[in-house]
């Protein structure tokens, strides 16, 4: 079906399958500096959310530890490490508001698994691990602990696991050189999901040592952003009931009442948006965290608290108009087969679904999940295998045309830019992994122009 392929086409090319989120500003009084660096990876893990400018500075509460201690669980489990045979059952340990309390719930959530080090109690073992670091006059344990000190202890436990096994999502990941100048290619997918993160400390460590990171869009532009923001609605008096039948009509307004969004919001919107939307409803898994963090976004939100310089390849109105210049048919098509696979998504096995709607929805279930596989290992032959550009490039598809053919060229031009400078920075760029394969991707571009690319390790 064309709407499998269209629909991971977009998953892999349009950065505008995201939005940008987790500045270091907002209500309330916000993280301190050094607690910056954390907050990409505490708001990808689900340790923090939308809100937490508003209590991240606050004592941290009972239920609060206790949601981030299951989070913590949640995420070592994963890892399939041995149970330790005598694993303390934690009497003795005090659990409450205190540095030290946070300590010791931390440590029962690591105290299961065999780490090395997890013999020597909560502080010996967290301490080790570089997780307790103190303020240079002690730990002090006996303070209260606020959300903030809490949320970086966590982080920085899950991180440290993670490391110690070499594990974490690896990313489709190059590494161009020219000279002493390197540019880092990370081929991304639009959503989050299969228990993306944490991501592997390669790709953190490679953002890290970049001067500048880019990205097809730049989502911290606030006039770019309010240009695509106009670029959604209509501005000529009419609405989507003027632009599509009476019955897609009603329909569209049903599903999206169940996800939570009112008639007169989706009456102002054009059929491409609402389809993208739905786009990123289904691409999502049992595994999707309430903040749904995109991996472009977590880049992005690591690159900006770090204080690197943002770059595009494009802009939001350039990818905008991609979508609003398709005929009305088009869009309306796009609508009923976004509709057709939520619809799917949320009946389930039940009766009554279209069973060739269901079959699309399943297969794309299916690569999406190979594909994510893959990423996460870093295995770009098996990326490859699970997403068939050429087959998606020879349908007649005229989106696929606008989304590879016609931009891959531009993403080359922008990549070949950085290394030309030769003047011995490092930069990391961050684009959908559409664009990083072929046929015409950027690593085989870059390669042609005499550029040595090679897989990162």
């Amino acid at each position: 079906m064309q709407w499998k392929k269209r629909l991971l086409a977009c998953a892999l090319s349009a950065a505008l399958m995201t939005a940008p989120v987790l500045a270091t500003e907002g209500e309330g009084q916000g993280p301190d500096p050094w607690a910056y660096p954390y907050l990409a990876d505490s708001y990808a893990l689900g340790l923090i959310d939308d809100d937490y400018p508003s209590y991240i500075q606050e004592t941290v509460t009972e239920e609060q530890l206790a949601a981030m201690t299951e989070t913590v669980s949640a995420k070592l489990a994963l890892l399939g490490l041995e149970k330790r045979e005598s694993a303390p059952d934690g009497e003795g340990l005090v659990v409450d508001r205190t540095r030290g309390g946070v300590v010791n719930a931390l440590y029962q959530a690591a105290a299961d698994w065999e780490i090395d080090g997890v013999e020597q109690g909560p502080e010996a073992f967290l301490t080790g691990l570089g997780v307790l670091c103190g303020d240079g006059t002690g730990s002090r344990l006996d303070r209260l602990c606020t959300y903030q000190e809490a949320m970086v202890l966590a982080d920085r436990l899950v991180l440290a696991v993670y490391d110690a096994n070499d594990a974490g999502a690896r990313g489709l990941l190059w590494k161009a050189v020219n000279g002493d100048t390197t540019l880092y290619l990370l081929g991304t997918v639009h959503v989050d999901r299969d228990n993306l993160y944490p991501m592997h400390r390669r790709v953190r460590e490679a953002v890290d040592a970049s001067s500048e990171v880019i990205f097809e869009v730049n989502f911290n532009n606030p006039e770019d952003l309010q240009a695509y923001a106009a670029m959604q609605v209509y501005s000529d008096g009419t609405t989507l009931k003027d632009h599509i039948p009476e019955e897609l009509y009603t329909r569209t307004v049903a599903d999206f009442a169940a996800l939570g969004m009112d008639e007169a919001t989706v009456a102002s919107l054009k059929p491409w948006v609402l389809a993208l939307s739905l786009n990123n409803v289904t691409m999502q898994d049992e595994s999707t965290g309430s903040n749904a963090m995109a991996m472009d976004l977590y880049v992005n939100a690591r690159a900006v608290n770090a204080g690197k310089t943002i770059g595009a390849a494009e802009n939001y109105a350039f990818q905008g108009q991609i979508f609003d210049t398709l005929s009305e048919d088009y869009q309306l098509q796009m609508l009923e087969g976004s509709l057709g696979l939520l619809e799917a998504a949320m009946s389930g096995e039940e009766t009554g679904t279209d069973p060739q709607t269901q079959a699309a929805l399943e297969e794309q279930e299916k690569l999406m999940s190979a594909m994510m596989d893959a990423w996460k290992r870093g295995d770009l032959e098996a990326f490859a295998a699970a997403y068939d550009k050429k087959a998606i490039l020879e349908s007649e598809d005229e989106l696929n045309r606008r989304l590879f053919t016609d931009r891959d060229p531009g993403m080359i031009d922008c990549a070949a830019s950085y290394l030309a400078r030769n003047d011995g920075k490092t930069y990391f760029m961050a684009v959908g992994a559409g664009h990083m394969t072929d046929p015409g991707g950027i690593v085989s571009g870059l390669r042609a122009l005499g550029y040595t690319v090679e897989p990162a390790a």
